[in-house]
C-alpha cells in the first residue's frame, strides 16, 4: 500500500506527517462505506494512526477521546463523538441532535 510506504520509508518521528481531524472523520466514512469495516476494526485503525510515531494527528486529544467514546458504545459514529466532544470542549452544556445513534455518545435527540 502506497500509504504505508511513505509512513514506512518517508516519515519518522523527527519529520512526522500530519493528519487533520476531519481526515480522520474521513477515513472513517471510506473504511466503513467503501471497504466495509466493521466499527471496531475502525477504531483500531484510528487507534493506530494516533500512536504512530510518525504522524501528528490535529487535535489528537480530541481524536483520542473520540476513539474512546465510540468503543464504549460500538453503534455511534467516530465523527458523532468528534462533535459531541468538540462542542463540550467549547462549553456546550448539551448537544442536540436529530440522529439517534449520536445519543450512544452524549448527544441530547431532539
Amino acid at each position: 500500500m502506497r500509504a504505508t510506504r511513505v509512513v514506512e520509508n518517508e516519515l519518522s518521528a523527527s519529520n512526522p506527517g500530519f493528519i487533520t481531524l476531519i481526515t480522520l472523520v474521513e477515513i472513517s466514512w471510506v473504511l466503513e462505506s467503501c471497504y466495509d469495516q466493521n466499527k471496531r476494526s475502525i477504531l483500531d485503525i484510528l487507534e493506530g494512526l494516533l500512536t504512530t510515531k510518525q504522524l501528528i494527528v490535529e487535535r489528537g486529544d480530541v481524536a483520542y477521546l473520540a476513539v474512546r467514546r465510540c468503543g464504549a458504545s460500538l453503534k455511534s459514529d467516530f465523527s458523532d463523538a468528534v462533535i459531541a466532544i468538540l462542542s463540550e470542549q467549547e462549553g456546550c452544556s448539551e448537544v442536540l441532535t436529530f440522529d439517534k445513534k449520536a445519543k450512544s455518545v452524549g448527544m441530547k435527540l431532539l
